[in-house]
């Protein structure tokens, strides 16, 4: 089979309408999924009664069964106890939660390289445990989380193309469809691995931009 480039091309408007969908599910999910993290870090650094144990569990959930699995539940599952979503609602609520889990963790790691003097410091200085954590520790964890965070935002955006599945018009699903109906698929494929890799290598370049903002010297004056 030939390489039809006329026929990629006449299906590029196809492609890219995906490719959008797959960019706005995904980086909304990355948003939600960070602040996921960063709510159940604090929680867990903190030891919260009850809430810490439910985060542990939630964190143990999300990270040993299949995110397919969890789809599956959010989108055909919920409606059965009267919480049904949209397509587009259910794939932001599962990718945000599969990574929000690793996102935890990773920031829980980050705060490893927050020295204990670091808190003792700023207990001295009558800081509440909250300030703490927001405006000294949670700076600090960051620089060191980053790399964990952006592979996990990575393999959230590459995920996405799990919504297939429940039917949402993101990438995959436009070249699986196009696929089964016109029997093309070294276009198809060809054409979604190129633009997954160029997703992905935005997403490193905008990452590697923010590490090295992070790893400036802090400025005193």
């Amino acid at each position: 089979m030939d390489f039809d480039v006329a026929y990629l091309i006449a299906q590029w408007p196809a492609l890219w309408r995906g490719a959008l969908m797959t960019l706005e599910v995904s980086v909304i999910a990355i948003v939600c999924s960070a602040l996921i993290g960063v709510a159940g870090c604090a929680i867990r650094i903190f030891r919260v009664p009850v809430l810490s144990q439910i985060v542990t569990g939630y964190v143990e959930l999300m990270r040993n069964t299949p995110i397919l699995v969890q789809l599956f539940f959010i989108f055909y599952g919920l409606p059965a106890i009267g919480c049904g979503l949209s397509l587009f609602a259910s794939g932001v609520l599962c990718l945000s939660l599969w990574a929000g889990a690793y996102q935890i963790e990773n920031l829980r790691g980050g705060m490893a390289g927050v020295g204990r003097r670091m808190y003792e410091s700023c207990h001295a200085l009558s800081l509440r445990p909250w300030h703490y954590f927001t405006l000294v520790a949670l700076p600090i964890a960051l620089r060191h989380a980053l790399p964990g965070m952006l592979n996990t935002a990575i393999s959230l955006l590459k995920n996405s193309s799990y919504l297939q599945a429940i039917g949402l018009m993101e990438l995959t699903f436009v070249a699986v469809d196009r696929i089964a109906t016109d029997f093309r698929p070294l276009e198809m494929f060809g054409a979604i691995l190129v633009l997954y890799l160029g997703m992905v290598a935005v997403l490193a370049l905008l990452a590697h931009r923010l590490s090295a903002w992070l790893q400036r010297p802090f400025k005193t004056h």
